[in-house]
């Protein structure tokens, strides 16, 4: 979604010089990012004229971005790649990320596997 100016022109979502838009697909299109994720209250969210982007804030000479992990990605490596993407949106600011939900795991089987599936048929059972 763009947003308009009153002249119908496209306004940017800038805050103190970095387009939070940009940052909010920078960031969602990193591999091990599920979603934004606004916080239990809302309260990671950046408000712009009629709208709002919520996991992005910018303020205080920083950029803060708040997401939900695929499941076993390490934290680590989503906060390192989150970084080095936004690098070039954010400038001299830092970022700070912060990893506030992990998706479920993939579904697992309910019931142990049948006993004539040996997981090691050439060892000797225990």
């Amino acid at each position: 979604m763009t947003l308009l100016t009153e002249n119908g022109t496209p306004g940017l979502a800038v805050i103190d010089g970095v387009d939070v838009d940009a940052v909010a697909a920078a960031v969602t299109g990193c591999a091990g990012v599920a979603a934004l994720d606004g916080g239990p209250f809302g309260e990671v969210v950046s408000y712009l004229p009629g709208r709002r982007v919520t996991g992005v804030v910018v303020g205080d000479g920083r950029v803060t971005v708040q997401v939900r992990s695929r499941w076993g990605i390490p934290a680590a490596d989503l906060a390192a790649s989150i970084i080095v993407v936004l690098a070039p949106l954010t400038g001299h600011r830092p970022v700070d990320v912060v990893i506030a939900d992990i998706d479920d795991p993939p579904a697992t089987l309910l019931f142990p596997a049948p006993a004539c599936l040996d997981p090691d048929p050439g060892l000797p059972p225990v």
